[in-house]
Parts: C-alpha cells; sequence; structure tokens
C-alpha cells in the first residue's frame, strides 16, 4: 500500500489566499461600479446588472471562503531521499511523484501577499516542468529548498 503524503503547508495560506480573494472582489466591485454606470446612463435593461451583481457575489463568496479551505485541505506533501511526492487539488486530485535524481533547480519565492503573512513557496525544476509546495513558513521553505538540493546532489551555486 502506498502511503499518503503527511506534511502540510502552513495555515496561514487560509490568510494569504483569503486575500488573493478580496483582491479579486474588489476588482469585481469595480467592473460591477462600471457597469451600474453603464446601465444607468444608457438605460440598459437591469437584469443585465442584476446578474452580473449575483455573479459578482457568489464568485467572491467562493474565492473568499469556499475555495482556501478547499485547498488546505487538500494540500500535501513528504519529501524522502528517494523523492518528492505532492498531493493536492479540489474538482480534480492530482498525486504527483517526482525522483529526486530528475530535480535539476530548486527556488523559494515570495510575492508580497505571502510577504505578509511569512510565507513562501518553494518551486523546483525537472526537464519536464516545473513542481511547487505553495505556502510554507519562510523557515520552513528554506529548509525544504536545502533538503531538496541536498538529496538532488544540486550544488549552492545551482540554486
Amino acid at each position: 500500500m502506498y502511503n499518503e503524503p503527511r506534511q502540510r503547508i502552513d495555515s496561514n495560506a487560509l490568510k494569504a489566499w483569503r486575500m488573493s480573494g478580496f483582491i479579486s472582489a474588489s476588482v469585481y466591485l469595480i467592473i460591477l461600479a462600471i457597469l451600474l454606470f453603464l446601465t444607468l446612463r444608457f438605460d440598459w435593461p437591469a437584469w443585465i446588472f442584476a446578474i452580473a451583481l449575483m455573479v459578482g457575489c457568489l464568485t467572491s463568496v467562493i474565492e473568499i471562503i469556499v475555495l482556501p479551505n478547499m485547498y488546505y485541505r487538500e494540500w500535501r506533501y513528504e519529501i524522502n531521499e528517494d523523492q518528492v511526492d505532492l498531493k493536492h487539488g479540489i474538482l480534480f486530485r492530482k498525486r504527483t511523484t517526482i525522483p529526486m535524481v530528475r530535480v535539476q533547480h530548486v527556488d523559494t519565492k515570495q510575492g508580497p501577499i505571502l510577504r505578509k503573512y511569512g510565507l513562501a513557496t518553494v518551486t523546483f525544476s525537472t526537464a519536464a516542468g516545473s513542481h511547487e509546495i505553495p505556502a510554507l513558513t519562510e523557515r520552513s521553505a528554506d529548509e525544504v529548498r536545502r533538503q531538496i538540493a541536498s538529496l538532488a546532489r544540486i550544488s549552492d551555486e545551482e540554486i
């Protein structure tokens, strides 16, 4: 029997993903304001704005409340001397096993939202593509990056 990955991403990921949802909701609000202006200015039917308002509200609730919880619940990873095992996805669940001998490059990245919550994402590349472990604490991300680099035998100059 093949074991499931046990490691979880940091719980602050929920806050970061919700912040991203709020930013998206702000964009929807701007679009709705423009649509309302156009509806009033050009006497468009009110149902156009009403439908856009419902879609915007529903999408905002999904992006702020529902998706972050689901992403957090499903994201798992495991690192051992032979491979990196990733499991994630909501509607379509994805399980990826990356052999350490295939890892060519490993890095951490951090945008402004992740930085606000003290999080970083570890990315590692193979010839087939790039993979990531999102929303780890900065300290954990650095440890994971060094662990993968060490197990993959990547020198400090290549990191």
